[in-house]
């Protein structure tokens, strides 16, 4: 197993993490923004970057190509891969839009456009207001031809025929929606960790509601549940985007939920947060209890669901950068 771990312009390709890990091959670019594997099609992933495109590996990062029409996607902004068939990839970019590729890369499809959406007028993302871009993709695990895009900023869309058509958001839904999360033994059920705060679904995303009891910082950055029980969720969230994303200024948290109950940040336990921390990926695995974290301190690993971390003795960054994606393969 790999796990591919993002920090702005570098992708390091860890071997073995959860025992002696060691990083196998490293991979630079101008700006990392997401990273996607699967242990299906083992050596392979793929990295978007936001100005250079889109690149696949198929030798665990021995090497890299740059795949894709780049004249329709340069900015990748999110990826990811269908749960029934991973050689179904998805890839959102900036302007938003969905294009899909069921050959593991090799040619690729525009979906129907997001922008024909009667939201999209009101779509901006504030730091360059005069565009917005698809944050994160998610495959039902259970429905493959159901897809939630996250627009950055303005809207949580939905399909429910792998894109053929959209469905505009729902007043219920948050509007800047970072993450979010999905579990097969639940149907109709997705949480979401949003700029605007934290909700969950139970149908499908028709409804929306936000448990928020304990939860101390609204901006909300990654989400996962816990294989072996989805009523365990582990949740990072700051203030605001400058404490979550910026070195200089970083104060991030990590929370968890388990039975339905109150949100408990969890410090101390082997996981820097806190003054000092950007916001930390979080990637769960399918291992019940364990799951991995990246941020600007270094990789970490649980095996109890944030009861205590342990940092892989690998090399990070110095100056510390702030995580961009972690994935599995």
């Amino acid at each position: 197993m790999q796990l591919y771990a993002a920090v702005d312009g570098t992708l390091l390709v860890i071997s073995n993490p959860r025992g002696d890990p060691s990083v196998a091959q490293q991979f630079d670019a101008e700006r990392i923004e997401c990273v996607a594997a699967d242990a299906r099609r083992p050596g392979r992933a793929f990295c978007g970057t936001f100005d250079s495109g889109l690149y696949r590996t198929t030798d665990a990062g021995e090497t890299w190509s740059a795949i894709g029409e780049r004249m329709f996607f340069e900015s990748i902004t999110s990826l990811a891969i269908s749960p029934a068939d991973p050689d179904t990839i998805y890839v959102g970019t900036e302007p938003s839009a969905v294009y899909r590729s069921t050959d593991g890369g090799e040619t690729w499809r525009a979906l129907t456009p997001l922008t024909s959406l009667p939201s999209a007028s009101t779509w901006a993302f504030p730091p360059r207001p005069q565009t917005h871009h698809a944050r994160w993709i998610e495959v039902d695990p259970v429905d493959p031809d159901h897809l939630f895009v996250a627009v950055e900023a303005g809207a949580l869309v939905q399909s429910f025929d792998d894109g053929e058509t959209w469905e505009d958001r729902v007043s219920t839904s948050r509007r800047d929606t970072h993450s979010m999360a999905t579990h097969a033994d639940t149907p109709g059920r997705i949480w979401a960790a949003a700029g605007d705060g934290y909700a969950e679904s139970d149908d499908d995303g028709e409804t929306w509601t936000y448990p928020t009891e304990g939860l101390e910082h609204g901006y909300c950055w990654s989400v996962v549940v816990d294989a072996d029980g989805p009523e365990s969720i582990l949740l990072t969230a700051a203030r605001s985007a400058m404490h979550a994303h910026s070195p200089r200024s970083a104060a991030s948290y990590l929370y968890r939920r388990r039975d339905g109950g109150p949100w408990v940040r969890l410090s101390g336990n082997g996981l820097p947060t806190g003054k000092g921390v950007t916001r930390s990926v979080l990637k769960a695995t399918d291992v019940g209890g364990e799951c991995f974290a990246a941020n600007d301190h270094g990789v970490y690993r649980t095996t109890n669901f944030g009861d205590t971390w342990s940092k892989l003795d690998i090399p990070w960054r110095t100056p510390p950068h702030t995580a961009a994606g972690l994935a599995l393969g």
